[in-house]
């Protein structure tokens, strides 16, 4: 492995734990200062704070099924890695880096709420739009995962992403 690559990968391991980090500061802060209390408002009648404590994933589907996110987490984790491992060291692959960093810190973010309480601490909420209510780490994993979705389909062309083939064929092709 390049020094470059090294490189790549600890600061990708830093960001993750700085992400990671807030993060959890920002659920802690919620149960000491929302818990059991009413709702904090920001901006009036479009964004507050609410404390919730989401037993489910997303919109709060599949309550109570910690064991079964926990092994979806892992096996995402394990993808990602993957991935962040054979990304090359090239500049136009740092975004990519970045991106895959968030996902990692959301996901680790929600895991550690999951296994550490049964629930995910939520407390961001749009009123206006009455969207479901959501944490920092919710914001990481789904914008990241949003960006790169369009990344994917619009910057990066299949020859680009040579480096997740399992084939060798298809690596030798491109080089």
């Amino acid at each position: 492995m390049s020094i470059k690559k090294t490189l790549f990968l600890i600061l990708d391991l830093i960001l993750i734990f700085g992400l990671i980090c807030f993060d959890q500061y920002t659920k802690h802060w919620a149960v000491g200062f929302l818990k059991d209390k009413p709702a904090y408002n920001l901006i009036n009648g479009i964004l507050e704070l609410n404390y919730l404590e989401n037993q489910g994933a997303a919109f709060g589907m599949l309550p109570n099924q910690k064991v079964f996110f926990v092994f979806v987490a892992v096996v995402i984790l394990g993808a990602v890695g993957y991935v962040l491992l054979k990304l090359p060291d090239h500049k136009k692959y740092t975004i990519l880096h970045f991106l895959f960093s968030l996902i990692v810190a959301g996901l680790i973010g929600n895991m550690i709420d999951r296994v550490r309480y049964d629930y995910v601490v939520d407390f961001i909420y749009f009123v206006r739009i009455n969207f479901p209510i959501f944490n920092v780490a919710d914001i990481y994993a789904t914008v990241s995962a949003v960006i790169l979705f369009f990344m994917l389909l619009f910057v990066y062309k299949e020859k680009d992403l040579y480096f997740i083939s399992f084939k060798q064929k298809r690596y030798r092709e491109y080089h």
